[in-house]
């Protein structure tokens, strides 16, 4: 039954988190206004003009805007993908483990490059993938040719995709483990009565019993799809790798703040957002028509 005294207690608790979400979430929302102004930060957003949908006529016109849309989709789709793969599949491994003790140690060893931050993995990956790196190194051992991995168009988006699974997977999978601790283990032990190996186990009931979870975080990746990662491709980029390696946030970043343009970037960051809006809402509704799975 609900108790207004106690209930007072729980909205206390949550008044930090409500305060620092409107500080830092809402209020900073009446900045949109200024995709539609030729905003001047003298007058601020009161006097600056309004143009209307100027700057998104603009965004639209730009031929480098849509090289940098394909640049943000290949890589955060990429990411996203591999990753969740990644994820899964490391997940799935780690349950098969009897020894806790080895379990423990790589658990611990892929969790941590999560709280790396991409300053510290950027020098570490550049310094890897340099002319003299351990991986050219290696090439030149084999017989090969020595490539500058971080200036070449060609490679430049594998590495980003690739050490950025590297970096997330073992943190992404820990949520498909909790969901593995979920399963009946009755259902395991019926399998091994009835003769079905560990992949027909793996098949046919660690894999259904996470399938809620992955149609879960598959859900709420869509509203990542535009966002490339900002902190890995700005540590790593150069403008030798700007056909390839820009994203959005990136351009919004030169665009905004080195370029003050400040309208035109946050007219590119509101498209960024809507669109991301836009395909969360979709996929929310695919994964509630499709596979009957609803999050509220």
């Amino acid at each position: 039954m609900y108790n207004k005294k106690n209930a007072r207690y729980y909205h206390a608790m949550m008044l930090p988190g409500v305060i620092f979400l409107i500080i830092f979430s809402v209020v900073p929302m009446f900045g949109i206004v200024m995709a539609f102004q030729n905003f001047v930060p003298a007058k601020g957003l009161f006097g600056s003009q309004f143009v209307g949908l100027a700057n998104f006529k603009r965004l639209f016109m730009l031929p480098d805007f849509w090289r940098i849309l394909e640049n943000t989709l290949v890589i955060a789709v990429s990411k996203i993908i591999l990753g969740t793969l990644a994820a899964i599949v490391f997940a799935i491994l780690l349950n098969e483990c009897n020894n806790v003790m080895y379990k423990r140690f790589i658990q611990t060893a892929v969790y941590l490059p999560h709280f790396l931050s991409w300053v510290i993995l950027a020098v570490m990956f550049s310094n890897i993938f340099s002319y003299t790196g351990i991986v050219n190194q290696l090439v030149t051992a084999c017989g090969g040719e020595p490539t500058m991995f971080m200036i070449s168009n060609t490679w430049f988006r594998p590495i980003i995709i690739g050490t950025e699974v590297w970096k997330e997977f073992g943190y992404n999978a820990v949520i498909y483990v909790a969901a593995m601790t979920g399963i009946d283990p009755t259902l395991y032990e019926a399998a091994d009565i009835d003769g079905a190996n560990r992949w027909k186990r793996i098949w046919h009931i660690t894999l259904p019993g996470i399938l809620p979870t992955i149609i879960l975080m598959s859900t709420l990746n869509m509203g990542q799809v535009l966002n490339a990662g900002f902190d890995q491709v700005f540590n790593m980029y150069s403008p030798l790798v700007y056909q390839t390696g820009d994203i959005i946030d990136t351009y919004v970043y030169r665009t905004g703040l080195v370029n003050i343009q400040y309208s035109f970037a946050t007219a590119v960051g509101l498209f960024k957002s809507i669109i991301g809006f836009t395909l969360l809402a979709s996929a929310y509704k695919l994964a509630d028509k499709f596979c009957g799975y609803r999050i509220f």
